[in-house]
This record gives C-alpha cells, sequence and structure tokens, in this order.
C-alpha cells in the first residue's frame, strides 16, 4: 500500500528525523520526497510505501507528531499512471501580482496540460525594489497540443512575462 504523508510545523530541527523515525516504525519505504520552508513553517510530503498493517502503526505516529506541533495527515496514494503527452519544462519571471498563478494556471489547463511540478517564488529586485514573480514548472502536453500553442499560451498572459522553455 502507498500512502502520502503531509506535514506542516514551525521549523526546527529534527522535524525530518521524527517523520522519518515514524515510518520506519510502521516497517515503511520512504520512496519520494518535497520538503520546504515557506512562510516559517516546515512544510513537506512523503509517498511511502506501507506493508499491510503499517498503516495504523502510521496514523499513531502521526498523532503523536500531531501533539507535538508537527501537524501530521496520512491519505492513500493515487495508482501512479503515467501520464499521456510530452513533457515541457520552463521557467517564467515577471513582475508579481495577484492571480498570476492562476493566469498560469488556466492558460495550461485551457489546453489540457497537466502541471507535474511547480515550485515558485517572490523577490525584491535590487536595483528597482519591485517584487518579482519567478516560476519553474513541469508539465505534460497531450499529443494533440503543440509546443508553440503552450508557449503562445503562456507569453499571451502579460508582456512584463518572460517564459523560457526546455524541452
Amino acid at each position: 500500500m502507498r500512502v502520502i504523508v503531509m506535514a506542516v510545523g514551525d521549523d526546527r530541527p529534527g522535524l525530518t528525523q521524527n517523520l522519518a523515525d515514524a515510518i520506519v516504525e510502521a516497517q515503511g519505504n520512504w520512496l519520494e520526497s518535497h520538503f520546504a520552508r515557506l512562510g516559517g513553517s516546515y512544510v513537506g510530503s512523503v509517498l511511502v510505501e506501507l506493508p499491510s498493517g503499517g498503516l495504523s502503526e502510521l496514523k499513531q505516529a502521526a498523532k503523536r507528531m500531531d501533539a507535538e506541533g508537527f501537524h501530521v495527515s496520512v491519505e492513500s496514494a493515487a495508482d501512479d499512471k503515467a501520464p499521456e503527452g510530452r513533457t515541457l519544462g520552463f521557467e517564467l519571471v515577471g513582475a508579481d501580482r495577484p492571480g498570476i498563478v492562476r493566469e498560469v494556471s488556466t492558460a495550461l489547463a485551457g489546453l489540457d496540460v497537466s502541471i507535474d511540478l511547480f515550485e515558485s517564488e517572490t523577490e525584491q529586485e535590487a536595483w528597482t525594489g519591485t517584487t518579482v514573480f519567478r516560476a519553474r514548472a513541469e508539465v505534460i502536453v497531450p499529443d494533440a497540443v503543440s509546443i508553440d500553442t503552450v508557449r503562445t499560451a503562456l507569453e499571451d498572459i502579460s508582456g512584463e512575462i518572460v517564459v523560457d522553455f526546455s524541452e
């Protein structure tokens, strides 16, 4: 059985170790993970392979961690069916504004493009002090959609956005 363990807590040393200990106690195998400091919190997700009976042990460990201020939830993972299409990577840079992620995700969804990975951040430009939005994504483009169509849809969001593709 595969599960996804999601965790959020105040950043402090030992959180990953606590989570790894809980997974080992449940006889689970840590397959894949993503962790980051986000808004002052430590946020992450782990894909875990569990033996039969391991789920209840892992959920008990999650309750113990919750009591310590590290909020952990355990959800069943979906079947790992590979999406159909071509992988396309891109980086996007532009002036930050409310709604920019919605505009990007709307453009992609309108083309039936699936987001495989999306990472974003904002930063202050040193010379102007303006806030810049940066995103990096890997998407799955359906065979019927050309890469140029995706490029046009993203570049049409705004003249202020620069999109750099890596195929």
